[in-house]
């Protein structure tokens, strides 16, 4: 299918006013280019959703931390937009970082989502889900969509976007998406690329982690063990752990009482910062 492009607020509007004058349901999927499989499966189930789909591709300043990615963050839009096509994305909403911040990133209208941002991700990425809540407001404020797909694998993105859905009663349906994975269990992820060949069969220990701390934890042994064995067989495979943690749905320390749980792992290895999580 041909896959429209739109550089202006004007266009953006034009295509999406036109679907809604129609009466169809609009789906979005936001991201930061550098698109895989995983992404263009966020496109397949936004489809299932909606009659027309919007993906918007933006590296987005206001995330990345003063030592952290943001230049060397890989641009590909011409790749970007072909597999977007291929997965059957309507339109490609590609701003320049004036349309998204006219006074500038460092002027910019701030949205903070207090709890959940302070902790894991939070303590270790100061002010990244600031950045993230601002730009995810402002895309919804610009596309204006009925349904947004957001995958499971940024498991505390998640958790942010919808306390900030809910709290500034955004009319916007969240699907979550499954974490699309290697055949070994990696996650897939845009930073995969910067593992080299050595580094990139040690990075599926960390799946391999959280199924060990999935079935230790069903298996009745403490959290503290849990933790505590988790960060070790990460360190011993070589790699900078930050949390190797078991939470509620919500992030919070559980207490001793049955429910949902999720192990999430944010670890090191080389140059390349990995995480990952699964619910159980």
């Amino acid at each position: 299918m041909t896959l429209a492009v739109a550089t202006t607020l004007d266009e953006l509007r034009a295509h999406v006013g036109e679907w809604k004058r129609a009466g169809l349901r609009v789906g979005f999927v936001p991201t930061m280019g550098n698109l895989h499989a995983g992404h263009h499966s966020l496109v397949q189930l936004a489809r299932k959703h909606a009659d027309r789909v919007v993906a918007s591709v933006f590296v987005n300043p206001t995330q990345f931390g003063p030592n952290e990615d943001f230049a060397r963050y890989p641009r590909t839009p011409d790749a970007d937009a072909a597999g977007l096509s291929a997965a059957g994305c309507h339109l490609l909403w590609l701003p320049e970082v004036v349309t998204m911040y006219p006074f500038g990133a460092d002027n910019a209208v701030r949205i903070r989502v207090p709890g959940v941002t302070d902790v894991l991700e939070g303590a270790h990425r100061a002010g990244h889900f600031d950045g993230v809540a601002t730009v995810v407001a402002r895309l919804f404020l610009q596309v204006q969509p009925d349904i947004a797909v957001f995958g499971r694998k940024d498991y505390q993105q998640l958790a942010v976007i919808r306390y900030l859905v809910r709290d500034l009663a955004f009319p916007i349906e969240l699907i979550a998406a499954d974490t699309l994975r290697e055949s070994d269990g990696l996650a897939m992820s845009s930073r995969n690329q910067y593992l080299s060949a050595e580094e990139r069969p040690v990075a599926a220990t960390i799946h391999r982690t959280l199924l060990r701390m999935r079935q230790a934890t069903l298996g009745g042994t403490p959290r503290s063990a849990v933790e505590a064995e988790a960060r070790a067989a990460l360190a011993q495979a070589g790699f900078d752990v930050d949390y190797a943690v078991v939470r509620t749905p919500e992030l919070i320390e559980p207490q001793d009482i049955p429910g949902p749980r999720v192990a999430l792992v944010a670890a090191r290895l080389g140059r390349t910062r990995l995480i990952d999580n699964l619910e159980f």
